[in-house]
């Protein structure tokens, strides 16, 4: 479980090198290239609910499509 994201950390997650671990711990571009993956490269959603005493929970969404712009085979 993710601890609860800290109110100021929360319009800054998805930016790149942004990390509330410690120093060392942490380059903050996991969720910076997760969010790219998901939104730019394949037009889905990614988002996160934290709630204290639960913590934090990131949810994706992707199109049921092939968005790739490739011709399939049939």
């Amino acid at each position: 479980m993710v601890p609860v994201l800290p109110r100021e950390s929360r319009s800054k997650i998805f930016n790149p090198f942004f990390t509330t671990k410690e120093v060392g711990k942490g380059t903050g571009q996991g969720l910076a290239i997760t969010h790219d993956i998901v939104q730019i490269k394949h037009g889905g959603r990614i988002w996160f609910e934290t709630q204290t005493g639960k913590g934090t929970t990131f949810h994706v969404l992707l199109p049921g499509e092939d968005r790739s712009g490739t011709k399939t085979k049939k």
